[in-house]
């Protein structure tokens, strides 16, 4: 009996955050503005994407 496959969602594409609009920033200069905490949510979706690709070769195009 040949050894089981891993379930094909073994290691889901992460998933990117979702981009604020330009009205969910109040412009009264907080100090973490929605863009600000988006900005850093996408570095590190980058950060796991790009890993994510390294460990499925050839599954999902640049």
């Amino acid at each position: 009996m040949p050894p089981l496959s891993p379930p094909i969602n073994a290691d889901p594409r992460p998933i990117a955050p979702e981009k604020p609009f330009p009205c969910d920033c109040c412009e009264s200069g907080c100090d973490r503005c929605v863009f600000e905490i988006y900005a850093e949510e996408m570095a590190g979706y980058e950060q796991r994407l790009a890993a994510w690709r390294e460990r499925n070769p050839g599954v999902d195009p640049k």
